[in-house]
């Protein structure tokens, strides 16, 4: 597969056997404007971060075959924006184009009890990568490729290391790293490599950049 990270949460993911899966064009990510050809775009979550109201109707509109598929949360947004979408949770499977999408729902990681836990899933890809939004849900499967966790609100570093001993993929992609200044990304990289899996590749996606892994 080809991934190109868009930078902090937006992934473009196009699959060998076909596919080419859009997730969370949020507003803290670029590029993924000129993206075409797309069959799916999927939200975690309605958090800004994953979820550009502003710029969706035009990217919708460059590619008028893709499905939308949105956590519950989300959905009401999207009902909101009028925008064409499918909702679904915890324990759905879906197929787009040739890739088959596995959902794992569930709820926002807590940021402060005094705020609002919203609805987030996570999207399991054809079994071979996993998308966890902000969340630390397990995938339904072992995933090869897992998309991290690096710096948020809701999360301390030693929180996704730990996250990534679990899932132990063969490569992690670290995402969602869009707060933090340089200096920390590189510190919270390191620390992923020096303390995750010795059999876990961590490798640092070039923004805009398609990848092959």
């Amino acid at each position: 597969m080809n991934i190109t990270h868009f930078g902090h949460a937006c992934v473009l993911v196009e699959l060998d056997g076909g596919g080419r899966l859009l997730l969370d064009p949020g507003t803290y990510s670029g590029g993924f404007e000129d993206v075409t050809g797309l069959d799916a775009v999927l939200f975690t979550h309605e958090h800004p971060d994953h979820l550009d109201l502003g710029r969706l109707p035009a990217l919708l509109k460059a590619n008028p075959g893709a499905r939308v598929l949105a956590d519950p949360g989300t959905s009401a947004r999207l009902d909101e924006a009028a925008v064409d979408h499918e909702t679904v949770t915890d324990g759905d499977t879906v197929s787009v184009a040739d890739a088959t999408v596995q959902v794992v729902g569930g709820d926002h990681a807590v940021i402060h009890p005094d705020l609002p836990c919203p609805h987030n899933n996570g999207y399991l890809i054809d079994g071979a990568l996993y998308h966890p939004g902000d969340a630390f849900a397990p995938p339904p499967a072992p995933a090869r490729v897992l998309l991290l966790p690096t710096g948020a609100p809701w999360m301390k570093v030693a929180e996704g290391i730990d996250y990534l001993r679990a899932v132990a993929p063969e490569i992690a992609v670290p995402i969602h790293q869009g707060g933090l200044a340089e200096v920390h990304r590189q510190l919270h990289y390191q620390l992923f490599r020096n303390l995750g899996p010795d059999t876990t590749d961590v490798r640092v996606l070039d923004e805009g950049t398609a990848t092959a892994l």
